[in-house]
């Protein structure tokens, strides 16, 4: 029972998305626009001519404003350091006019009257007058004004200039998320509810980054978590498009900051993406792509500030046969806990007890490579303290009786090649190894899920930015490079 029940909001919508299809709705677009595309009034001039420029746009999600320079301050940021100065007792008026400027210098800009910006205010110090015994919700509470006078200042913009809008307001149009203490998730039940906002007049501005819970409870996403909402609104309207807009032409196959003019991304699926984000691609959300996934609505990546790059599109499927690796991404900062004992391979229930104690102590674990009587467990450094360490070491022994059990700290990356093609290419992975091998450098681990759409090698940090140039040559330098 419990199982039909977690299924079923997701099983209705699929059957209502096939016969949205076939009764012919209007094609209908969803297009989120991140911080540095909403950053200043110039930016969001931007934003209005793209969507001006095509009809099917209907739907802005909005992120609050970002950098709009380098040294620059995300209004996420200052939105922190003002709650953690009411939480703190301290007088919050310099901090809240520093906040409240921002907004003013985009409104003076655009033209708009003083009155949006009277409208922000209130806002803001209704949110600070609120009750601040969970010091949690009071700054989400605060963290999410950020976008949410965005919307509202940029759906001002829209009716200023004649093109009629309105903001929505996440908890009337039904973002349902979950209680605490869980990690915040959106909730199926509320799709049916977004899924209104396609019969709205006109322009909707939508604020990205937060939702309530039934009892009304606003909770934020994890940061960067507009393209959640983005997500999940297209998803809930059967958009035949969503499109996410940031400071790039595309996802690229490697880091640039790396890698000189690397290949860009035309196509991949959201597996790939999902592998890709996961592993330090910041391009896009990688809890955003679930709700999209669930109803198959394609993701294109876009340029703000140069919309007509074809950007990268996201789907089901893509012909891998010409380009099994589509991208090389690394991330660093882990811990291995390495584990030994004799037949241990014999041993019931070894794996999930040793398991079971990291659940216990509250950390999630990212890769298990094993031998017949060790096992290790990689584990990002920044859930671990000294403390905890000890006390793992300690339990593994006494509860496992392990015969040797210690941590590995040295500064490891995990180098990950990503692509569908890889299950079906014979040798690829004696390349990989080969690339790194001409490096100088050592494999200290080597890992590949089930479904063999990424690959995963651990080595040293101070070896990364070699390996992954090393790795491109190998795999890329064939690749023609897209424009941007």
């Amino acid at each position: 029972m419990t199982t039909k029940t977690t299924r079923f909001p997701i099983f209705t919508l699929n059957i209502q998305y096939i016969i949205n299809k076939k009764i012919g709705f209007d094609e209908m677009k969803v297009c989120k626009f991140g911080g540095t595309s909403v950053a200043s009034a110039e930016q969001i001039k931007k934003v209005v001519d793209i969507v001006k420029a095509d009809s099917t746009r209907k739907i802005v999600v909005v992120s609050a404003p970002g950098k709009r320079f380098g040294e620059d301050i995300k209004v996420t940021d200052l939105l922190i350091d003002l709650a953690d100065a009411a939480l703190n007792g301290k007088n919050i008026e310099n901090e809240l006019e520093e906040v409240i400027n921002r907004y003013r210098m985009i409104a003076i800009e655009l033209g708009l009257e003083e009155e949006i910006i009277k409208v922000i205010e209130n806002d803001l110090r209704d949110r600070l007058s609120t009750n601040r015994d969970d010091e949690t919700l009071f700054t989400d509470c605060l963290k999410a004004s950020g976008e949410d006078n965005n919307a509202k200042l940029i759906a001002a913009y829209f009716n200023h200039i004649g093109i009629k809008a309105q903001y929505a307001c996440p908890k009337e149009a039904g973002l349902l998320v979950n209680n605490r203490p869980e990690r915040v998730r959106a909730l199926p039940e509320g799709y049916d509810r977004l899924a209104a906002l396609r019969d709205t007049e006109g322009i909707v501005v939508f604020p990205g980054f937060f939702g309530f819970t039934k009892d009304g409870t606003l909770r934020t996403f994890n940061r960067g978590g507009s393209d959640i909402s983005g997500s999940l609104v297209a998803a809930a309207i059967n958009a035949e498009l969503y499109e996410n807009f940031t400071d790039v032409d595309s996802v690229f196959s490697a880091n640039p900051t790396v890698i000189e003019n690397p290949s860009g991304i035309e196509k991949m699926t959201y597996q790939e993406m999902r592998e890709l984000a996961y592993s330090g691609f910041s391009v896009f959300h990688d809890e955003a792509l679930m709700p999209a996934f669930l109803r198959s609505v394609p993701v294109c990546i876009k340029n703000t500030n140069n919309p007509d790059a074809p950007g990268t599109m996201i789907v089901s499927e893509r012909d891998h046969s010409k380009q099994q690796v589509v991208g090389i991404a690394a991330d660093s900062g882990f811990s291995t806990l390495f584990v030994s004992k004799y037949l241990m391979n014999m041993e019931i229930g070894f794996g999930r007890r040793l398991l079971q104690i990291l659940e216990e102590e509250d950390i999630s674990f990212e890769h298990t490579p094993s031998g017949i009587d060790n096992l290790s467990v990689i584990i990002r450094s920044e859930y671990l303290s000294e403390e905890k360490k000890e006390r793992i070491v300690r339990r593994v022994q006494e509860e496992l009786d392990a015969d040797d059990v210690h941590w590995r700290d040295m500064d490891y990356s995990m180098v990950v090649l990503v692509g569908e093609g890889m299950r079906h290419t014979k040798g690829l992975a004696a390349r990989a190894a080969t690339a790194i091998a001409r490096t100088g450098s050592n494999i200290e681990m080597i890992n590949q899920g089930s479904s063999e759409v990424s690959l995963v090698f651990g080595i040293n940090k101070k070896d990364e930015d070699v390996v992954l140039r090393e790795l491109y040559k190998e795999f890329f330098s064939n690749v023609a490079v897209t424009s941007r």
